[in-house]
C-alpha cells in the first residue's frame, strides 16, 4: 500500500486563516470528486471557519473523560475503518489527552499517512521544536505544545498562509479570532507588532529554506548542472592577500542591489596542507564577510580554477568576484592567472568579476622556505658527510688502494651522497653529488689529475652518478620532511583533540587555556586583549606569565634560537597591544591573542589560531553565564514585585479597609453608639493597625533580607527568656501554644531581635494551620555544639516536594485563604535564620501535621550536655 501525502498550511501565528484556507481546499477537492472528510477541525466559535465546516462529512470525535472532565480527540480507529482519500486534521502539534492512542496528534497523523490516507493538516510556526527558544526571546511565552521539525519536513507540500501584522491586528479587533473580553489582552501581549513582524520573518525564511531544500533535490535528481539564478548568490575567492576586503566590500555592495542576495566567501587549500595564505590575514577577512551578513567557506584543492568553479556550482551562485591577479608580468609566460582561468570556463550561466586593487602586479613575493627543519646538529653532520666526507674517501682510495675500480668507487661516493640526504636534508646532499662528481673526475677518471675524460663510457657513468646522487637525495630528503610533516600533524591533531574536548566538557576557565597555550607554545607571557571600537583602547581579558619569565620548550616539535629557557627569572613583559606582541592573532575585530617571549613560524599559526578562536569561546561562555545570573536575579525581582503588587492589592488592602470603615462609622453622626459598640469598633481598628504593621514589618524584613544589609548583634542568650516575648503577638498564647523549654538547655549565640522575629513568625504561622483545640507545641533540646527549637502543629501537614517552597517569598501553600498575610512569614524567618549563623527546615509531625526545626549554634565556652536533653514534640 503506498503512503498517504501530508499537505501542511503553515502561518506565523494564531488567527492568520490556516484552518480557513484548509476547508477551502476541501470543498474544492469534493466538488472534484474526491472522498474528503473531516478528521478534527477545530473552529474556536468562529462564524467564518463554522460556516466552512457545512457540507463536509465530519467523523465524530472519541470522548475521553480526564479528572473529571470529558474531552474529546480524533477518532483515529474511526477514520482507519472509514478509509478516505482526504483526511483534514487540525493542529498537528496538539497533546492528546491521556488515555489516547498516541501521546501527540502529528502520531495520528502518521498512523493515518501509513495507511495509504492523504492528510491535510496546519500549524504555526512557533511550534517547530527546533524554534523553541528563538520563539520564547520573542514572545516571552515558551510553546509547550511542539512538533519535530522533520515531520514537517516530511510533507509532501507546505504552503505558507502569509497575514501582514497590521491585517491581523485588525482582524483581532474586530473579533474574529478571540472573544471580545480577550481582545485587548492579547493585542497588548502576544499579537504586539513586533511580535508578529519576528514571527512572519522566521516563517518566511524557514519556508525559503524548505524551497531551497526542494530545488536541490529537483536539481540533483534531474542532473542539472547548469546554474538557476533564482536568487543572486555571489562567491568571493579569497587569496589571504590584502586585496580580500576589497573583494568582500564589492561583493556585498553588489548583493544589496537586489532582493535576497547572498555572499559566499571561499578561500581554497593546497590539499598537502601547505598553504601559502596568511592565517591572520584569512581570520580578519572571515570576521569582516561575517560581519556583512555573508558566511565563509574553505574548499580544498589543488586547482585553484575548477574547485572554486565546482563550489560556485554547487551552491548555485550567480556571479563571482576575484581579484586581478598579484604575479608579476613575466610570470604569465607559465599560463594564465586564476581569474582568467575561471572566466574562460565559467560557462554563459556565471558571470565573473574581475575587480582592480592596489596589489595588482606587485607580485607575490619569495614562497616561503619549507624545509624539513631537522634541527641544528643534524644539519651539521649532513654537510660534514656530504664534503668532508669525500675528502676523507678520496685520501683513503687514493693511498690505500687505488685499483679498486671506477664503478666501486662511485657507489662509495653514492654512499656518502645518500648519508648526507639522511642527515642533513637536500642541500648536503645535493653539494655531496656535486663536490663528488668533480673528486671522481679529477682522481679517479682517466686521464686523472685533470677535469677531461678520454672515455665517454666514464662520462655517462659520471652523469649516471650524479642523476642518481640527485634522485636518492630527493627521495630520502622528501622522506624526512613528510616523516615530520606527520609528527607535525599529530602534535596538531592532539591539540585540536584537547580544545574539542574542552567544548564538549564545557570548560570555562580562561587562565586554564591560556596557560595550556604558552605551555604549548613555549612563551613567555600569553593575553587575550579587546577593546569595544576601532578607537577605544586595547584592555586584557585574561592573561598568564611563565614563572621563570623565558618560555619553556614546545610541544610542537623542537626549535632553537630564543624561546628555550633561561636561567634566571627575568622581568615579565606586559603586552597593553596586540603590535607590541611578538605574536598575535586577531579573533574579529576587536580581540586578539597576543603572545610574546620569541615569534613564532608562520606553520604554528594554524593551530594557534584555534586556541584564539577557543579562548574568545570561553569569555563569551562566561560572560553569558554572568549575563544569565543577572538575568535570574532580575527576573527574581521581578517575580517579587508582581507578587508584591498583587499584595498591597488585596493584603494590604483588607486591613486598610477594616480601618477605613470602622473611623468612619465612629464619625458619622447619624448614629450613636452604645460604649459597647465603640470598644469594638476601637478595637477593630487597633486590630487592623497591628495587622497592616505587622505585614509592613515582613515586607521590609524581606527587603533587608533580599538586599543583604542584615547585620545581626551576636549575643549570648537564653532561649528560655526570648520564647515566651516573642509569642506576645499570638491570639492566646497561654491556650494556643504549649512550651517545654528545659533550664538546663545551653545558651544560644544569636541576635534577641531577629531570634524574637523568627519564633514569632514559625509560631503564628503554625497556630493558623492547627485545627481548634489542638495547641501549637514549642520544645527545645541540644545535640552537639548545636540546639534545636521544634516548633509542632496538628494541621494538614506539607507534601515532601513543596517542603523547600513554602520558604519561598509570597509562598502559601495550598489552600490558604487571602487576607492572612502575603506570604513571607516563612521566607522572613529562614532569611533571619540562615543571617545569624542557623537553619530553618520543615519535617513530618508524626501522627500528621508539620514541625519546622530551628537550628542554632549553642554559645562558645558553654558545653552542652553529654546527652540529649528531653524534648517533647506531638506524637
Amino acid at each position: 500500500m503506498a503512503r498517504g501525502r501530508l499537505r501542511i498550511y503553515l502561518g506565523a501565528a494564531p488567527g492568520v486563516g490556516k484552518t480557513y484556507a484548509m476547508l477551502s481546499e476541501a470543498h474544492r477537492r469534493t466538488e472534484r470528486g474526491t472522498d474528503c472528510v473531516v478528521a478534527f477541525v477545530e473552529h474556536h466559535n468562529r462564524p467564518r471557519t463554522e460556516v466552512m465546516l457545512q457540507g463536509l462529512e465530519e467523523i465524530p470525535r472519541r470522548e475521553l473523560e480526564y479528572r473529571g472532565t470529558v474531552f474529546t480527540e480524533m477518532d483515529v480507529d474511526a477514520v482507519l475503518a472509514r478509509h478516505p482519500q482526504v483526511a483534514l486534521v487540525d493542529e498537528l502539534p496538539h497533546t492528546n489527552i491521556p488515555g489516547s492512542r498516541n501521546t501527540k496528534r502529528w502520531q495520528d497523523v502518521e498512523e493515518l499517512l501509513a495507511a495509504g490516507i492523504d492528510v491535510i493538516s496546519t500549524v504555526n510556526i512557533q511550534h517547530l521544536e527546533s524554534l523553541g527558544d528563538v520563539v520564547e526571546s520573542i514572545t516571552g511565552i515558551r510553546q509547550q505544545e511542539t512538533v519535530p521539525d522533520e515531520v514537517v519536513r516530511r510533507a509532501a507540500q507546505i504552503e505558507l498562509v502569509d497575514m501582514s501584522p497590521p491585517a491581523l491586528r485588525r482582524r483581532m479587533a474586530h473579533g474574529n479570532i478571540y472573544r471580545p473580553d480577550k481582545v485587548d489582552a492579547a493585542l497588548s501581549n502576544y499579537f504586539r507588532p513586533g511580535n508578529l513582524t519576528a514571527l512572519r520573518e522566521l516563517a518566511l525564511l524557514w519556508v525559503a529554506d524548505r524551497v531551497d531544500e526542494y530545488l536541490n533535490e529537483y536539481r540533483s535528481a534531474h542532473h542539472v548542472s547548469r546554474i538557476w539564478g533564482s536568487r543572486e548568490r555571489i562567491v568571493v575567492g579569497l587569496t589571504g592577500g590584502p586585496e580580500g576586503r576589497t573583494l568582500i566590500r564589492r561583493a556585498v555592495r553588489l548583493a544589496e542591489k537586489g532582493a535576497g542576495g547572498e555572499v559566499l566567501a571561499v578561500h581554497i587549500a593546497k590539499s598537502d596542507g601547505l598553504a601559502s595564505a596568511s592565517p591572520k590575514e584569512l581570520a580578519v577577512q572571515r570576521a569582516l564577510v561575517e560581519d556583512l551578513g555573508g558566511t565563509f567557506h574553505q574548499v580544498v584543492g589543488d586547482d585553484v580554477s575548477s574547485a572554486l568553479l565546482e563550489f560556485a556550482r554547487g551552491v548555485n551562485a550567480t556571479q563571482t568576484v576575484l581579484g586581478v591577479s598579484r604575479r608579476n608580468g613575466w610570470r604569465y609566460v607559465f599560463g594564465p592567472g586564476v581569474g582568467a582561468t575561471v572566466a574562460r570556463d565559467s560557462g554563459r550561466d556565471l558571470d565573473v568579476h574581475l575587480v582592480t586593487h592596489d596589489e595588482a602586479g606587485k607580485g607575490r613575493g619569495l614562497p616561503a622556505v619549507r624545509g624539513a627543519r631537522l634541527g641544528r646538529s643534524r644539519t651539521i653532520w649532513g654537510w660534514l658527510a656530504g664534503i668532508g666526507g669525500p675528502v676523507l674517501l678520496t685520501l683513503l682510495l687514493t693511498h690505500v688502494d687505488p685499483q679498486l675500480g671506477l664503478a666501486n668507487d662511485m657507489l662509495l661516493f653514492l654512499t656518502l651522497t645518500v648519508a648526507a640526504a639522511l642527515l642533513g636534508g637536500l642541500p648536503p646532499a645535493l653539494a655531496s653529488a656535486a663536490f663528488g662528481s668533480l673528486l671522481l673526475n679529477w682522481y679517479f677518471t682517466p686521464p686523472v689529475h685533470r677535469l677531461t675524460i678520454a672515455d665517454p663510457e666514464n662520462i655517462l657513468a659520471l652523469i649516471i652518478f650524479v642523476a642518481v646522487g640527485v634522485s636518492v637525495a630527493s627521495v630520502v630528503d622528501l622522506a624526512a620532511r613528510r616523516t615530520q610533516q606527520a609528527a607535525r600533524l599529530r602534535a596538531e591533531s592532539e591539540i585540536l583533540s584537547f580544545l574539542a574536548g574542552s567544548v564538549l566538557r564545557g570548560e570555562t576557565s580562561l587562565d586554564a587555556l591560556l596557560e595550556r597555550v604558552r605551555e604549548t607554545f613555549g612563551m613567555e607571557s600569553v593575553a587575550l586583549l579587546e577593546r569595544e571600537s576601532d578607537v577605544s583602547p586595547w584592555t586584557c581579558a585574561g592573561s598568564v606569565h611563565s614563572e621563570s619569565g623565558a618560555g619553556s620548550g614546545s610541544s610542537m616539535g623542537s626549535r632553537g634560537g630564543a624561546g628555550s629557557g633561561s636561567g634566571g627569572a627575568g622581568p615579565r613583559r606586559v603586552v597593553g597591544r596586540p603590535e607590541d606582541a611578538d605574536v598575535d592573532v586577531p579573533v574579529g575585530d576587536h580581540m586578539a591573542l597576543a603572545l610574546s617571549g620569541r615569534v613564532l613560524p608562520a606553520s604554528d599559526r594554524r593551530v594557534l589560531a584555534a586556541f584564539a578562536a577557543q579562548a574568545a569561546v570561553v569569555l563569551d561562555r562566561r560572560r553569558l553565564q554572568h549575563e544569565a545570573g543577572r538575568a535570574k536575579e532580575l527576573a527574581e525581582g521581578n517575580r517579587i514585585r508582581t507578587a508584591l503588587l498583587a499584595a498591597v492589592s488585596h493584603d494590604l488592602r483588607t486591613p486598610l479597609s477594616g480601618i477605613k470603615a470602622a473611623v468612619s462609622s465612629l464619625r458619622s453622626d447619624d448614629v450613636e453608639w452604645s460604649a459597647e459598640d465603640r470598644a469594638e469598633l476601637l478595637a477593630a481598628i487597633e486590630g487592623g493597625t497591628d495587622r497592616l504593621g505587622h505585614l509592613v514589618d515582613n515586607l521590609l524584613d524581606m527587603s533587608r533580607i533580599q538586599t543583604g544589609t542584615v547585620t545581626p548583634l551576636i549575643r549570648e542568650i537564653d532561649l528560655d527568656e526570648v520564647v515566651p516575648a516573642a509569642l506576645g503577638g499570638i491570639p492566646a498564647p497561654e491556650v494556643n501554644v504549649v512550651l517545654e523549654i528545659p533550664e538546663t538547655l545551653p545558651m544560644v549565640a544569636t541576635d534577641k531581635g531577629l531570634l524574637e522575629r523568627v519564633v514569632a513568625n514559625i509560631v503564628e504561622n503554625a497556630v493558623h494551620h492547627s485545627p481548634a483545640g489542638e495547641p501549637v507545641r514549642v520544645s527545645a533540646s541540644a545535640l552537639a555544639d548545636r540546639v534545636h527549637l521544634r516548633v509542632v502543629d496538628r494541621g494538614p501537614g506539607v507534601p515532601d516536594e513543596a517542603k523547600n517552597r513554602v520558604f519561598a517569598p509570597f509562598q502559601r501553600h495550598g489552600d490558604a485563604p487571602r487576607g492572612n498575610g502575603v506570604g513571607l512569614g516563612l521566607a522572613v524567618a529562614r532569611g533571619f535564620a540562615e543571617a545569624m549563623g542557623g537553619t530553618l527546615e520543615a519535617e513530618d509531625t508524626p501522627g500528621g501535621g508539620l514541625t519546622m526545626v530551628l537550628t542554632l549554634p549553642a554559645a562558645p565556652g558553654r558545653p552542652a550536655p553529654c546527652r540529649d536533653l528531653p524534648a517533647t514534640t506531638a506524637g
